[in-house]
């Protein structure tokens, strides 16, 4: 039986039960009932048994649902949190339950590419006109106006653990961004926010593929002055591309840049930093995601990111080498031996 909440909110939902979402559901959960919901009829009744979802014990406040029109029928504020690859037909399958009342807040780093690959070629190159966030997506596929995104040194093991962590609601509404505070915010779970909602989704996407090189260094065994190095290099290159893509400097120097590379590039609880990690292990990228329980997002933003750099001649060296390892053309010991050698260009410049 699900116990009654004596918030003053409605009931939220939450769209993905993977480890992030899940965490997202139980701090929700602290002041609100919620309905999380998950894809398959399998899966709700193996969560409804046993309690839990990615190993994550479940608030008594929880409740389960794999019915998407249950969510937009009971609950006027959304999180959906799925891999980017599912997102946007999770959107169009949820479109028709979602009103321009409707206030969605997603968890997602990473792109949409909207148009068929086929169609992309020598002439018509892929550009910021064929990709889309996630806040994009919801704005096309949807009558919903008032969208955000979460983005910040989220590891969701250590969430669910009540380990003290921050998040940044982004968001070109006050009201979207006051809601994700009044619902999230707790003593050991700050909320900051912040009206750049593009800007704050690139830092969240960009920052995974620094993940995916960092975990390498490690896995190598270059050494902390290697990996701080890396990564410092690896914020420069970001907001050089994320400045192309409609992005500015400011946001990447902020919690959702810098303070999610941080946590992404140094920990094994990071899938991306565990993605470059078994790279430089050995492991063929091909088994590495075979063999993972959830998407590791930097994977496919190297692929995406490596097709913008040459489209917009922005010179994106890590993302480059990055390419070359996971399509086998280099070998992590000799792109990091490249690296060492490569010309990288002057600090961030931020205008006054």
């Amino acid at each position: 039986m699900v116990s009654k909440t004596t918030s003053n909110h409605k009931t939220v939902g939450v769209i993905g039960a993977g480890s992030f979402g899940t965490a997202i559901a139980n701090i929700l959960a602290e002041k609100n009932h919620v309905i999380l919901y998950v894809r398959t009829k399998e899966r709700a009744e193996e969560i409804k048994a046993t309690g839990k979802s990615a190993d994550q014990e479940l608030n008594p406040n929880i409740e389960i649902s794999n019915d998407l029109e249950t969510i937009g029928n009971r609950c006027e504020v959304i999180f959906p949190i799925i891999p980017s690859a599912n997102f946007r037909s999770m959107i169009k399958d949820l479109s028709p339950f979602l009103k321009p009342y409707h206030i969605l807040i997603h968890g997602t780093k990473g792109f949409d590419i909207n148009v068929s690959r086929s169609k992309i070629n020598s002439r018509n190159k892929l550009s910021r006109e064929h990709i889309r966030t996630m806040s994009e997506v919801i704005l096309e596929e949807t009558s919903v106006v008032r969208v955000g995104c979460l983005a910040g040194p989220n590891l969701a093991k250590e969430i669910s653990q009540h380990k003290p962590a921050a998040t940044v609601v982004a968001s070109r509404f006050e009201e979207v961004i006051k809601t994700g505070q009044s619902l999230l915010k707790s003593d050991r779970f700050l909320i900051y926010g912040s009206q750049d909602l593009i800007g704050i989704e690139l830092c969240g996407i960009l920052k995974n593929i620094i993940a995916v090189g960092a975990g390498t260094v490690a896995g190598l065994e270059l050494g902390e002055n290697s990996r701080s190095l890396f990564i410092s290099r690896g914020l420069v290159e970001m907001v050089h591309i994320g400045k192309a893509l409609g992005g500015n400097a400011q946001a990447f120097l902020g919690l959702a840049g810098v303070g999610d590379l941080i946590a992404t590039s140094t920990s094994g609880l990071s899938r991306n930093y565990t993605v470059g990690y078994r790279l430089a292990k050995g492991e063929s990228i091909g088994h590495i995601i075979e063999s993972m329980e959830e998407v590791a997002e930097g994977v496919k933003t190297i692929e995406i990111i490596h097709e913008l750099a040459q489209t917009y001649q922005v010179r994106c060296p890590i993302t480059e080498t990055l390419f070359r390892i996971i399509k086998e053309e280099m070998t992590v010991d000799d792109a990091h031996k490249y690296l060492m050698k490569f010309p990288f260009r002057a600090e961030i410049e931020i205008p006054d």
